[in-house]
């Protein structure tokens, strides 16, 4: 036996280098990496809120105001509308319930009766009736010489378009009276204030008589 049979069989240097253990890879099939303090990357600021413009129209600040009296205390809540919901509309019940009221249709005779009676002109509106109505009341031969001028104070002014007529309603008036009180009711016309005609002035001049007969009736 040689010398070189019986020396062991020495390792070689790639042998005896223990296996250096490797990253277990991921499911992706990318190993892990060393990270180093140059890799990190730097930290992104925060963005700072970029402060409102202010509008011209001042409505920022009508908003702000309306923020600060809302924070008072004993400040009423805030009611929000929902998005999307458009303006509000008011709206009225349509039955005023089991009484009547004001809401109620209403008839136009009895809203004039309340009108009239709310302003007091029933006396004033009867006696324009009965004016309007002279003809019927004192008939037609006494209307087409006598005219109701005015009413005041229980007193009925009449005009007659002459002297003869005057002393013919004179003699007539108290049945005029009843027949009027009949339409405006008990003690409305108390007396019936009979004028003659419109005269024109006879006078001439700037002297005159005192105890003269001044002129003569000419119309009747």
């Amino acid at each position: 036996m040689t010398s070189d049979e019986q020396r062991p069989e020495q390792p070689r240097p790639e042998q005896q280098r223990p296996e250096q253990s490797r990253p277990e890879s991921s499911g992706d099939g990318e190993g892990l990496r060393d990270v180093t303090p140059d890799a990190v990357p730097d930290a992104v600021p925060d963005p700072v809120p970029e402060a409102d413009p202010h509008r011209p129209d001042g409505l920022d600040l009508a908003r702000a105001a309306a923020r600060a009296a809302a924070a008072l205390p004993g400040a009423a809540p805030v009611r929000r509308r929902k998005p999307g919901g458009g303006p509000r509309r008011r709206t009225w019940s349509t039955s005023s319930g089991a009484h009547p009221d004001d809401r109620d249709p209403q008839l136009l005779e009895s809203a004039m009766d309340r009108l009239v009676a709310s302003h007091g002109w029933e006396l004033d509106l009867k006696v324009q009736g009965v004016f309007g109505r002279w003809a019927e009341l004192v008939g037609e031969d006494v209307a087409a010489h006598c005219t109701p001028e005015a009413f005041a104070d229980g007193r009925l002014v009449v005009r007659t378009d002459s002297t003869a007529w005057a002393t013919q309603l004179k003699l007539l008036a108290p049945a005029v009276v009843r027949r009027l009180n009949t339409e405006l009711g008990h003690g409305t016309v108390t007396v019936i204030e009979v004028l003659g005609p419109h005269l024109p002035s006879w006078k001439k001049g700037r002297f005159g008589t005192r105890d003269g007969r001044g002129p003569r009736d000419t119309y009747g």
